[in-house]
């Protein structure tokens, strides 16, 4: 029997999502259950479908208390952008990615062939897995789950909402990532001698960034820094920005 469940390609999955998680699961079948794609799930109600509606919320709400104490100064609306960005489909699927959370995905034969998995499944699993592990261990061992997987995006969060110096992040980002140095272009001014508005683009290499105004030129060129940095990382530049 033992043999069985050694060659047991399911088990093999359940202990290497519980090894990702740093985890041990008690309800194995509940394990199971979160790792099950409805495109191999005798049916849906028996797929992992229910537990990610259920794993989002949770979600929501741990990330919506590590920000409230984080950042006791911050308005209602900033902590709102900020947490839109932290549970949002392309954080979860990334930090799915990171841990090879997909890779223990029980899917239909046409998804699984093809080695990949699509951002919304990986997404899914992370979210369903939040909340098996809230059925499995509570609440508490929940939050201290997804505290430490969103660490690293809520530490880069910080950066790119908080940072004094956009100019200096963009430009260690992109000397990083592009190896160039971006430039600020002058695009407009209007206003009086006394009370002028600039309008600034940053221009990495031969793409120029969402331009931003400014009652200076440093003002104008901090702003469009933080415009391409915003950018560089997949987000949308807020609408009180434009």
């Amino acid at each position: 029997m033992s043999d069985e469940i050694e060659s047991n390609p399911t088990a093999d999955k359940l202990r290497g999502c519980e090894a990702a998680l740093e985890y041990e699961f008690r309800d194995r079948e509940l394990l199971e259950r979160c790792l099950t794609h409805s495109s191999v799930a005798r049916t849906r109600l028996s797929s992992n479908e229910r537990l990610e509606f259920l794993g989002d919320a949770i979600l929501g709400a741990i990330v919506c208390e590590m920000l409230y104490h984080r950042f006791p100064e911050e308005s209602e609306g900033e902590l709102t952008r900020m947490k839109s960005v932290l549970v949002s489909r392309n954080t979860c699927s990334e930090i799915s990615e990171r841990h090879g959370l997909a890779r223990f995905l029980l899917l239909g034969k046409g998804l699984e062939s093809d080695g990949t998995v699509p951002l919304s499944i990986s997404a899914a699993v992370f979210e369903s897995l939040i909340a098996g592990v809230y059925f499995d261990g509570g609440p508490d061992v929940a939050r201290k789950l997804v505290e430490r997987l969103l660490e690293d995006e809520l530490e880069k969060s910080i950066e790119i909402e908080h940072g004094k110096n956009y100019k200096s992040l963009l430009q260690q980002l992109s000397q990083k990532t592009h190896g160039e140095t971006p430039i600020y272009r002058l695009l407009d001014e209007k206003g009086p001698d006394h009370s002028k508005c600039f309008q600034v683009a940053a221009v990495i290499g031969e793409h120029s960034h969402t331009a931003a105004w400014g009652n200076s030129k440093k003002q104008a060129e901090q702003e469009a820094a933080h415009h391409a940095l915003l950018e560089l990382q997949g987000r949308e530049i807020p609408e009180s920005a434009d």
